[in-house]
Formats: C-alpha cells, structure tokens, sequence
C-alpha cells in the first residue's frame, strides 16, 4: 500500500509540474515584477493572502481545496530557458537584459505559506492562504495559486451540496467528464468532488491518480448495436463453480418465457436486440452485470431482458448488481422496476434479487436531488454529470489574491465599494466552537495577538456589521493556519484524495444544520479583533504607521 501511495504521489506532481508551469499565469505579473525589480524593491519582504468575498451557490459554507497543488506547484517552480526566452520575446525590447537572468535563478525557497487545511469548510472574507517571501515573487505566484484553488474549491462545495441534497443513504457518481470544461477542468472535478462527498467517479485517469473508486457499465450505443440472437458470442458460460459450459442463450430463453408469464407481458414486445445486448454483456462479465434498461421501453423490454438474464446469471450462481435507468421519470420508473424485482425474488425464491441496485442518471442536478427525496422512490445511486463538474448555478468562486504587508507595514486596499476592501496585516485564524464541538463563530486576529482562551470573554467586532462592539466567550477554540510550506519545502505530509475526503466529511459534519441549509442559510459569524478594527480606523484616517496603504477603486 505504501508502494502504491508514494508511486501516486510521484505522479501527481509530474501531473502538477506540466499542467502547471510557473509561465502559466498573466503578462502582468511580469510586467510589475519587472518593474519592482527596476525600482530595486523585488527583495522586499511581502505578504500576500487569498479569500473569497461571497459564499457560492446562495449558501452559507464552502470547502476549501486546492492545496496538495499549490503546494507541488511551489515546490517545481522554476522557469526554463525555453520560458526565460517566450518572455524576451512578448516583453517590451528595451527590458533590461539582466532581469531574465534574474528570472532563471528563481525559485520559491524563500517563499512560506500557512494555510487552512485541505477539506476545512470555510466562509467567506476569512484568509484561505498567506503566502509570504520577496516581493516580486509573490506577486508573481498570484494567478496559478488563484486558478489552483478557485475551481477546485467550487466544484468541492458543489459537491458538498449535492451530498446534503442526496442525504447519507444514497451513493453519488461524479460522470461529468465528457462535459467538463477541457480535460484538466474533469480531472479537478472528478478528484474535488469525491473529496466534497461523491463516492465514485466514471473517470478512469482519476481513478488511477487519486485513488478514487471507479465505476462504469455501458452505454445505450452498445445496447443498440445489437439487432439479433446471431451476434451473441460465445453463447455459452461457465457456471461460477466452474463446471461444463451452459447454453447461456437458451437458458435465458426459458427465463424471459417465465418471468413474460409471471408478470403478465408480451415476450413479442421484447426486443431482440437489446436482449442479444444484455446476453453478450452478461458472458463477458458475469459477475459485473448491470446494464443500462431505457434504451427502447423500460417497461415492455427492458426490465423482461434483465430480470430473465439476471436470473439466469443466479441460477448459475454468479449476483447480477442491478440496472441503469436514464430517462423518463426515474421514481415512477425505479418504484416499478423495484416492484418486479420483488416479485421474481419472491416467485422464484431467489432472495438476493428484490435488492438489486437501481442507478439514476438523466441530467441531475442539485434540484432534482432535493425533490428525489420528496417522492418514493427506489433509487439507490445517482449519476451526475454536467450541472456537477460545470457548476452551472455559479461559474466562479471569486477567489482574490491581496497584498496586506510590505516590509513590515500593513497594507490595505480601499474602495468605493466597501465589499472590496481588504483587511490589513498578518493575521491568525481561530474557530471558535461551542461544548459539543459545533463551530459558532470564526475570528480574524492579527499574528501577534494572543490566542483567545476558553472560558475567556472577548470583544469582537462583526465583519462587515463592525459599528458595535460584541463579546463572546469559547468554550473551545481551535487555529485553523497550518504552516504548510517553508524554504522550498513542503512542511506536512500531503494529504490523498480519501484522507482529504474525510476531513471534509468531519467538517461539514460538525457545521449546524442552520449553516448548511441549501436554501436561506443562516449567517455564520465571522469577526475581527478589536486590534485589527482599530487598525482600520487608523489607516482609513491616515494617521498609522499603515498609513501608506494602497488606494484602489
């Protein structure tokens, strides 16, 4: 096992290193690196953090992801002399030669990140990452850590969502690899939404890379290249205890004639085709068997061919797993279906076979989970695909990347528009939980702040609402930064895709039914210090030693 994780992990960061390369960013983080290293000021030490200013979909939590490749990407940061030269070539002609020598010699071993842990649900405005080193390095690290962490947290909490949509019982089947955005756009999805909750992946790569359970069966397309009896081969298969080989075809003839008597049907209206389809796919995988039941008509085909081959498979003692449904009304059709199922395990005292799975897949999205389980229904595994991986109730997290120190001194990003306003200065995070381990509020404090204390009170103020001092006194307190990345090094072990999966499972287990409700969630509180509510005041007024803040609209 630890062969295969550290072989996983070897493959990942090659995967991170060509997807990722430090030229993958905008021309501007040159032109201003550039420009710092003109002015001489490209040493300075800097500080920079990145948040996310709204909570996604209308709700009130998100997942944080992305970090494993941040942290690879760090690590591999290096650009080549095919990079150095593209850049001489798009870069103004009169750039000072000297600084693409500079640019060769980069790395990031005087970079440092602290970070939320992978998985964490977070909320909106409080700090995700704060990445700190000379100050041309960090500006330029902006845009890769911006695309490496927005998409990936939003699929996860999308995922998330889906998950309290679906509730505990049902298992989930990310299979939006054919409509993601790009290659690389369904591998991210495929990897973060496991981790937001999914159980599986149609996605073979990902399945490969992460570690994630794969899942697949067949299409409709193979279901109707098949047109008669004659293109079944072989026809034959060995029982599961390994005795002479079984006329497979005919045995499955007497099947459907008996399952057509007991259910009242019309063997006429079955199509030979489809089950010459299920005969061939049940040979090849016997233990393996479940076929996708809409392709013509679930209730006069369909269901007839499975139940007589599934049985068929049973008497020669392999388990038939279940079957597809992927259009119409999945909970009428898998309550019928469920139905039939009974009756033939009941008839046919064959016990395994009322409990089958039924998968649903036709277009689902967070909406038509909710209602799934407003009706009966029998749907045991649900398939989502495009309104999953393309996030199609918000297309972005909105993740920003802001400086907040320069050599010491806070910086502060004004605005007309109060919501884009930034908070100054290196700061710590706390979460501050109730006796049972709930999270009730989480607090913004500058570094050197001490520690809030249980059993403490403390003032606050709320962020955003900050006219009016509050106090509040933590039965539990827990810091949410973890050094994660120092000297070139990656400071942690790196979580895996199930590890991180769990983290996020215990996290949004913890969170108050009331914060994670799909629809009109309640606020979950984030504060500021008094200290850094003062530092503020003071650098809105102009009078700190922050008082050389940045200016923005």
């Amino acid at each position: 096992m630890a062969t295969q994780l550290n072989e996983a992990c070897v493959t990942l960061e090659r995967s991170v290193r060509e997807r990722v390369p430090p030229l993958l960013t905008d021309l501007y983080q040159f032109t201003m690196a550039y420009a710092y290293w003109r002015a001489g000021r490209h040493q300075e030490p800097a500080v920079f953090e990145l948040f996310f200013r709204d909570n996604p979909f209308g709700g009130g939590f998100s997942v944080f992801a992305g970090l494993t490749d941040c942290l690879l990407f760090l690590r591999n940061f290096r650009f080549t002399d095919q990079d150095v030269e593209y850049l001489r070539s798009v870069l103004p002609l009169n750039t000072d030669p000297d600084f693409f020598t500079y640019l060769k010699g980069l790395d990031c071993s005087t970079v440092s990140i602290s970070a939320v842990a992978e998985g964490t649900v977070v909320f909106a405005r409080v700090p995700l990452l704060e990445v700190s080193g000379p100050l041309a390095v960090v500006q330029l690290l902006e845009t890769s850590l911006l695309c490496l962490v927005n998409y990936a947290s939003l699929v996860c909490t999308n995922a998330a969502r889906f998950r309290i949509a679906a509730g505990p019982r049902r298992r989930l089947l990310e299979m939006g690899l054919r409509r993601a955005q790009g290659p690389d756009g369904g591998l991210t999805a495929s990897r973060y939404t496991y981790i937001g909750g999914f159980d599986l992946t149609s996605n073979a790569l990902a399945g490969r890379l992460y570690g994630i359970p794969v899942a697949g069966t067949m299409a409709h397309s193979y279901v109707t290249s098949f047109s008669s009896l004659e293109e079944v081969w072989p026809q034959t298969l060995v029982p599961s205890g390994g005795d002479d080989p079984i006329d497979f075809i005919s045995l499955v003839k007497g099947w459907l004639g008996r399952v057509c008597q007991l259910l009242g049907a019309k063997p006429q209206q079955v199509r030979e085709g489809e089950l010459a389809a299920f005969l061939s796919y049940a040979i090849a995988y016997p233990h393996n068997f479940l076929p996708v039941i809409d392709s013509y008509s679930v209730s006069c085909s369909g269901v007839l061919c499975f139940c007589a081959v599934g049985l068929a498979l049973c008497e020669l003692q392999y388990q038939p797993l279940g079957v597809r449904l992927d259009s119409g009304d999945l909970c009428r059709q898998s309550v019928e279906v469920r139905c039939v199922f009974k009756e033939c395990s009941k008839h046919f005292a064959v016990p395994t076979f009322e409990s089958l799975l039924i998968v649903g897949t036709n277009s689902v999205s967070e909406q038509s989970l909710v209602e799934l389980n407003k009706r009966d229904n029998e749907i045991d595994v649900v398939g989502v695909g495009t309104h999953l991986v393309t996030c199609t109730n918000q297309p972005s997290l909105g993740c920003v990347y802001k400086l907040i120190e320069v050599r010491g001194c806070p910086r502060m990003k004004l605005s007309e528009d109060p919501e884009k306003s930034t908070l100054p200065g290196r700061k710590a995070i706390y979460r501050l939980l109730d006796i049972e381990g709930h999270p009730q509020m989480d607090l913004i404090c500058l570094s050197e702040e001490t520690a809030p204390k249980v059993g403490v009170p403390l003032n606050y103020y709320s962020l955003g609402l900050d006219k009016a001092v509050q106090s509040f006194t933590p039965s539990q307190v827990t810091s949410l930064r973890i050094d994660v990345f120092s000297h070139g090094e990656i400071g942690l072990p790196l979580s895996s895709a199930p590890e991180s999966r769990a983290c996020a499972q215990a996290s949004l287990q913890a969170l108050y039914p009331h914060h994670k409700r799909l629809q009109e969630p309640e606020n979950y509180p984030v504060a500021i210090s008094e200290r850094i509510h003062l530092l503020v005041s003071n650098i809105r007024r102009g009078n700190s030693k922050g008082s050389n803040f940045l200016l923005s609209n």
